[in-house]
C-alpha cells in the first residue's frame, strides 16, 4: 500500500467514514469536505496524519491542508476508495446551507459588510492620526497651538475622515447587490440616491439646523448619511427585483427597461417605506447597544470580554460589524473595539503559553505562529488550532478577556475606528487613551498566560492527543555508549566535512505587476500562517502572470486555471495562487497559455485573469507567491514584502537550498 493510499484511508476514517462524507472536492492546496455530522470528526487524528499541515472549518467546509501537488494525489486516492468527488462550487454552495436559519442569515449579513471594512479601517486610522496631530502635547513639541493649525489642513483631514461615512449607503447597497446577484453599479446609484444633496442632510436634521421633508403630508424624508439598514434592504430587495425583471423583460429591451424600472421602484420604496422603517429599527438597535455599553462598574466589559470569543466560535460574530459601524457613525467612537481587543489578546496569550510550555515540536510549531496571528488581530488559528483542542486554554483566555474588558470598560476606552485590534489597534488610540489601552491588553494577556501556564495545560496531554505513541522527551541520563557515539560523531563530521552538501542560492523575480505585501495579510489562514510555504503576496495591478525564470510547468489547474506551479532546473518549485477562493469561479475570467509539462522561458506569459470578474464575485485579488513547504532541501526563503514591482524587473525572493557534491 502506498503512502498516499494509506493517508487517504486515514482521512476517511478520521472524518467519520464514507457514510459521513456528503461531498468532497479539492483546490490547489487542500481537500474541501462537507460532512453530515461534525461530531464524528476526530480532529486530533486528522492533525496527526502524515502530510497534513492543518485542518479547520471554513464556510461550512472541513478543509484539510496538504499542499500543492500532494492534495491532487490524496484526492485521487480518496476517489479510489469509492467516494465520488464533486465540484468546488457544489461544495461551496452546500457550505452556505450549513447551520440554522439565524447562522445563515448572519453569514450573509457578514458577506455584505466584510468587503467594505477595509475602507472603514482606513477611515478609523485617519481619525486616530488626526487626533494625534491635533493634540496640544504633540503641537507643543513644535512650538504650536491648535490655533496655528491651517484651516485648509483641517479641511483635508475632514475629507479623509468623513467621506466613507457620508456615502456609506452607497458602499452598503453596492455590496448587497453584489452578494444577492444584482448589478453592483445599480446598487451604487441607489445608495447615492439615498444621500443625494437635494435631500435634507441627516446630520443637519439631527442637530436641528434642517427639517425633514414630509411627502404626502405624513411621510418624513431625509438623507440617509451614515445609515446601514435602509441601504442593506434596498440592496437586498433591489437585487432580487432586478433578477425577476431580467427573466421577464425581452432581451431587446433589457438594457433600457431593467435598470430604469429597478431604480425607479427601489428609490421610491427606499425613500418612502424601507428608509423610514429600517432607520427607526436602526435607532432602536443603537440605543440597545449603547445601553449595554453604558452599564456601570465595568460590567459591560466583563460580559462582552468573556463571551465575544465564544460568539466567534459560533460563526455569527459578523453582526458586530454592523454595531461598530453604527457606533462610529453616530458617536464618532467605538467602545466595543477596546473590549473585544482584550478578548482576542487573551486568547493569543493562552495559545502562547501552550506553545512555550509544550515540548511537542508539532504543537509548538502550530501554537507560536498562531499566537502571533492573534496578537495581530486574527484569533481563529489560535482558537481552533490550539485552545479549543485542549479546552482549558480557551477557558483561561475567556477569563483573561473578561478582566481586560473590565478595565477597558471601567476607563471608558473608545477607538476611533474598527476592525483592527491588539497590536495594530494601537493606531486607534493615539491620544491620551493609549497607556490605558496598553494596560488593559497587557492585563488580559498576563492573566490568560498565567492561568494557562499553571492550571490550563499539562504537557502530558500532548502524548495522548498525538496518538502516535511518541514520548514527549526522555528524562534519562546519557549512557556511556551515548558519550562514545557523540565523540565518534564529531570525528566523523571532521573527516566527512568535504562530503557535506553545498548550499546554493536562487533569486526569483515577481511573476506579476503590482504591490508587494506580507503573506500574513492574505485573508486565508493556510497562506497567512505559512502552512503552504514561505514567500510573499502581491496586489496585482495587471491581470497577467509571467514566468520569473526558465523552467517547466509542474502543474496548472486545468479547470479552475487559478494556480500554477513552476519548477526550476534546480528542483526549486514556485506556486502562484491567483486570488483567494477563486477556485469557485471554475475558470471564469481565467485564460491559461501553458499546460502541465510545458517548458517555459523567463518572461513568458502563463495565465491571464480578469480582475474585474474576480472583484465582482467579491473575492480578494491578493495573490500568494511562495515556495511550497515539504521540500527538505530548501534551507531558507527570504522575501521582499513591500514596494511596487514590475514582473521580472528585480529579484524579490531569495531561496537557499542544499545540493549534494
Amino acid at each position: 500500500m502506498s503512502d498516499n493510499q494509506r493517508i487517504a484511508k486515514e482521512v476517511i476514517q478520521a472524518v467519520g467514514g464514507k457514510e459521513n462524507i456528503a461531498s468532497f472536492a479539492h483546490c490547489a492546496t487542500r481537500l474541501r469536505i462537507m460532512v453530515k455530522d461534525k461530531e464524528q470528526i476526530d480532529q486530533k487524528q486528522v492533525e496527526n496524519i502524515d502530510k497534513v499541515k492543518g485542518a479547520f472549518f471554513n464556510s461550512g467546509q472541513y478543509q484539510i491542508i496538504f499542499g500543492t501537488g500532494t492534495v491532487n494525489r490524496i484526492f485521487e486516492e480518496v476517489e479510489k476508495q469509492g467516494i465520488e468527488g464533486t465540484s468546488k462550487e457544489d461544495v461551496k454552495s452546500q457550505g452556505k446551507k450549513e447551520g440554522n436559519a439565524f447562522q445563515r442569515a448572519i453569514r450573509t449579513f457578514g458577506d455584505v459588510f466584510v468587503p467594505i471594512i477595509p475602507v472603514l479601517v482606513a477611515t478609523g486610522l485617519f481619525m486616530g492620526l488626526r487626533g494625534l496631530l491635533t493634540q496640544n502635547e504633540i503641537l507643543a513639541w513644535f512650538g504650536a497651538t491648535p490655533d496655528d493649525i491651517s484651516p485648509n489642513f483641517l479641511l483635508f483631514t475632514q475629507i479623509l475622515t468623513d467621506t466613507a461615512f457620508a456615502f456609506l449607503p452607497a458602499l452598503v447597497a453596492w455590496s448587497a447587490f453584489r452578494v444577492f446577484g444584482g448589478s453592483p453599479v445599480l446598487g451604487i446609484v441607489l445608495g447615492l440616491m439615498l444621500v443625494n444633496p437635494a435631500l435634507p442632510n441627516a446630520y443637519a436634521v439631527a442637530d436641528g439646523s434642517a427639517q425633514p421633508l414630509h411627502m404626502f403630508g405624513f411621510i418624513p424624508v431625509v438623507g440617509y448619511q451614515g445609515s446601514v439598514l435602509p441601504a442593506f434592504f434596498v440592496g437586498l430587495l433591489g437585487a432580487k427585483f432586478e433578477k425577476v425583471l431580467r427573466r421577464r423583460v425581452p432581451e431587446a429591451l433589457d438594457l433600457i427597461l431593467t435598470p430604469f424600472i429597478t431604480l425607479t421602484v427601489m428609490i421610491t420604496l427606499g425613500l418612502f417605506a424601507i428608509g423610514p422603517v429600517f432607520h427607526s429599527l436602526e435607532e432602536w438597535v443603537l440605543h440597545g447597544t449603547t445601553a449595554v455599553l453604558d452599564l456601570p462598574y465595568g460590567i459591560a466589559g466583563i460580559i462582552i470580554g468573556f463571551f465575544h470569543q465564544i460568539i466567534v466560535v459560533t460563526g455569527v460574530h459578523h453582526i458586530f460589524n454592523f454595531l461598530e459601524i453604527q457606533l462610529l457613525e453616530k458617536t464618532g467612537f467605538n467602545p466595543f473595539n477596546a473590549i473585544i481587543t482584550c478578548a482576542m489578546a487573551a486568547q493569543g496569550a493562552a495559545c502562547l503559553a501552550v506553545g512555550l510550555k509544550t515540548k511537542n515540536m508539532k504543537l509548538k510549531a502550530l501554537a507560536l505562529p498562531s499566537s502571533l496571528s492573534a496578537f495581530l488581530g486574527i484569533t481563529e488559528p489560535a482558537i481552533f488550532g490550539v485552545n479549543l483542542r485542549y479546552m482549558k486554554p480557551f477557558v483561561m483566555g475567556l477569563i483573561g478577556g473578561a478582566v481586560g474588558g473590565f478595565i477597558a470598560s471601567l476607563f471608558h476606552l473608545q477607538g476611533t475606528g474598527m476592525a483592527v485590534t491588539v497590536i495594530p489597534g494601537t493606531l486607534l488610540y493615539l491620544n491620551s487613551q493609549l497607556p490605558l489601552y496598553i494596560l488593559s491588553n497587557v492585563t488580559a494577556m498576563a492573566i490568560a498566560f498565567a492561568l494557562t501556564w499553571f492550571f490550563g495545560y499539562k504537557d502530558q496531554s500532548v502524548e495522548t492527543a498525538s496518538g502516535n505513541g511518541s514520548s514527549v522527551e526522555s528524562k534519562t541520563e546519557p549512557s556511556a555508549s551515548d558519550v562514545t557515539s557523540s565523540t565518534s560523531t564529531s570525528v566523523t563530521e571532521s573527516v566527512n566535512a568535504a562530503s557535506r552538501p553545498k548550499v546554493r542560492q536562487l533569486e526569483i523575480a515577481s511573476p506579476i505587476h503590482g504591490t508587494l505585501v506580507e503573506l500574513e495579510q492574505v485573508p486565508d489562514p493556510a497562506f497567512a500562517e505559512k502552512h503552504m510555504g514561505e514567500g510573499f503576496a502581491i496586489e496585482p495591478s495587471e491581470g497577467k502572470v509571467y514566468a520569473p525564470f526558465d523552467g517547466v510547468v509542474a502543474h496548472v489547474m486545468d479547470k479552475s486555471k487559478h494556480a500554477v506551479i513552476l519548477e526550476h532546473e534546480t528542483g526549486v518549485q514556485l506556486l502562484v495562487h491567483i486570488g483567494i477562493n477563486t477556485v469557485g469561479l471554475k475558470g471564469k475570467g481565467f485564460v491559461t497559455h501553458v499546460k502541465s509539462g510545458d517548458s517555459v522561458l523567463a518572461g513568458q506569459l502563463l495565465i491571464e485573469f480578469d480582475m474585474d470578474i474576480i472583484e465582482e464575485a467579491g473575492l480578494p485579488l491578493i495573490t500568494p507567491v511562495l515556495i511550497p513547504s515539504g521540500n527538505e532541501f530548501i534551507a531558507s526563503v527570504r522575501a521582499i514584502t513591500s514596494g511596487i514591482v514590475q514582473a521580472n524587473e528585480k529579484k524579490v525572493l531569495t531561496v537557499e537550498f542544499t545540493e549534494p557534491q
